[in-house]
C-alpha cells in the first residue's frame, strides 16, 4: 500500500530543493564591475561645498503705539455686554415667572461671561451620580459644567449633557424686544 502523507512530502522537498539550487545558480560572485565603477567615481576631484548662509540675530520689536493713543491691535474695538434686564422691560414682554426669578436669582458664573461661539467642548467625564461637560473657554482654560450650570451671554442654562454635545436654554431678546426662550447647543470640538 503507498504511503500518501509520505509521497506528498517527499515531492514537495524535491520541488523545493531544486528552486533553491535553482536560484542559487543564477547569483554570481563576480563583482568587478561594481569596483571599476567605485574607482571611478572616487578618482574624481572633490568640489567647493557652498559655506552656510549668515544667520542674522533676531530684532525685538516693542509694539508703542499705545502709548502714543494709538489702539491696541489684540483688545476687541467692540464692546460684549451681557443682555441687560430693567423693570419696564420686563412687564408684558413675554417673560414668565419662571424665567423672571431665573434672570433675577441666579448667581453668575464664570462662563457667562463669553460669548457662546467663543466656548468649546472639549469632552465628559461620566459618573454614576451625573454627567458633567468639560469646557474650553477662549483663555485656554477647561472648565467643568452640570446640568443647571450657566453659560454664553444670553442667560445659557445647561439642561443636558450628551456625549458629543451640551444642551443649553438661553433667554434672549427678539427685535420687538419681547423675551423668548431658545434651544443652543455647544457641539464637541473634532481634531
Amino acid at each position: 500500500m503507498i504511503n500518501y502523507h509520505r509521497l506528498v512530502k517527499i515531492i514537495s522537498m524535491t520541488i523545493s530543493l531544486s528552486l533553491i539550487l535553482s536560484l542559487s545558480a543564477c547569483v554570481s560572485r563576480d563583482i568587478s564591475d561594481l569596483e571599476d565603477k567605485v574607482e571611478n567615481i572616487m578618482s574624481r576631484p572633490g568640489g567647493r561645498i557652498e559655506p552656510l548662509p549668515e544667520i542674522k540675530p533676531y530684532e525685538a520689536y516693542s509694539y508703542k503705539s499705545s502709548e502714543d493713543g494709538g489702539r491696541n491691535p489684540f483688545k476687541l474695538f467692540y464692546i460684549i455686554k451681557a443682555p441687560e434686564i430693567d423693570d419696564e422691560s420686563i412687564v408684558d414682554d413675554g417673560l414668565t415667572e419662571e424665567m423672571e426669578r431665573e434672570i433675577r436669582n441666579r448667581n453668575r458664573e464664570e462662563l457667562e461671561q463669553f460669548e457662546l461661539d467663543s466656548l468649546r467642548m472639549v469632552g465628559t467625564i461620566d459618573n454614576e451620580s451625573e454627567n458633567w461637560g468639560i469646557v474650553l473657554d477662549p483663555n485656554g482654560i477647561v472648565h467643568r459644567v452640570k446640568v443647571g450650570n450657566y453659560i454664553g451671554l444670553n442667560i445659557g442654562k445647561i439642561i443636558n449633557i450628551q456625549e458629543d454635545r451640551v444642551e443649553l436654554r438661553e433667554i434672549v431678546q427678539d427685535s420687538d424686544g419681547r423675551w423668548e426662550e431658545r434651544e443652543a447647543a455647544l457641539a464637541l470640538l473634532e481634531e
